[in-house]
């Protein structure tokens, strides 16, 4: 049996530190992943000190005029209780993110395990696997979020994001068992086994690695599907009614108050925009990763 030198094989076991380097400037690079990054966190910075800077107990209290335009006492106007927009908004926008990183987190890593597992062990394995995959991308998952959610009065953001996430895995489990179905014949996998690593420690030290661009891609893909989820279950009534997100302000806004009805725009307005920007910078953000991650879709602008 030939005898691989030490340093091919380290090479291909272990990808070069050099081309991670590449990989995070050529990303730096990217203007729609820069833009993107820059209109996240920058929401969310504004989100998280506004929510730092109000007292938990104004946030259900009518202090203000009813029915007030957005003006210099109030920036982002008042309902017709008398309650900040404004102040809605610094617990919203926080709670919506949080359900998306709950769901989105839960959905790929039991995504990424499932498919890896299936893809490299294949046999039995993957075909019991393959059959549970094939089940919940069957189920229709928006009539389940639903039942479960009017099943679970008065759930709170955390229970809403887990509820999401369990039903988040299937595609990505999919498309990750693809890829390890063709990963596993690869010299460096070879190489792994012959340098004595058991299967999973191949499956997450060999295999996992070169499937983080795709599965950052598909995280930030799952964080707006759970938001979206999330805003759908919300303005059904089925939200965390005790909390405030983006999805409950509508609801309280446009169904429970009639705020379209009464012309105040602002009410409603400022949730619906805010939920463009975001899928907007994410979108961003996603389509910046793949034109990193696909040199087919590199820009040389």
């Amino acid at each position: 049996m030939a005898v691989v030198p030490a340093a091919v094989a380290e090479e291909l076991v272990h990808p070069p530190v050099a081309e991670r380097r590449r990989f995070a400037v050529v990303l730096l690079g990217n203007r729609k992943f820069m833009v993107g990054s820059v209109v996240f966190v920058s929401l969310a910075v504004v989100a998280l000190v506004a929510s730092l800077l109000v007292e938990p107990s104004d946030r259900r209290t009518g202090a203000f005029p009813a029915r007030q335009a957005p003006s210099l006492d109030a920036v982002l106007g008042t309902t017709s209780l008398g309650q900040s927009v404004a102040v809605q908004w610094s617990e919203a926008l926080p709670n919506s993110m949080l359900v998306g990183l709950i769901a989105a987190t839960i959905g790929t890593l039991i995504g990424a395990l499932i498919g890896l597992v299936s893809g490299y062990f294949g046999g039995k394995v993957d075909a019991a696997l393959r059959v549970l995959i094939d089940v919940f991308l069957s189920v229709p998952s928006l009539l389940f979020l639903i039942l479960i959610a009017s099943l679970l009065r008065g759930v709170s953001v955390p229970t809403v994001a887990l509820i999401i996430g369990l039903f988040a895995w299937a595609w990505p489990a999919r498309a990750v068992r693809s890829q390890a179905l063709s990963l596993k014949e690869r010299p460096f996998v070879q190489v792994a086994r012959l340098s004595g690593m058991g299967n999973m420690e191949i499956v997450v030290r060999e295999l996992l690695p070169h499937m983080l661009t795709w599965l950052g891609a598909n995280f930030l893909n799952a964080f707006i599907a759970a938001i979206l989820a999330e805003s759908g279950l919300s303005i059904l009534g089925l939200g965390p009614q005790q909390e405030m997100t983006l999805g409950m302000m509508i609801y309280w806004s446009i169904l429970s108050f009639g705020a379209m009805f009464q012309n105040l725009w602002w009410w409603w307005l400022t949730p619906v925009v805010t939920l463009m920007v975001l899928f907007l910078a994410l979108y961003l953000v996603h389509l910046g990763l793949d034109e990193v991650g696909n040199p087919r879709l590199r820009t040389h602008a």
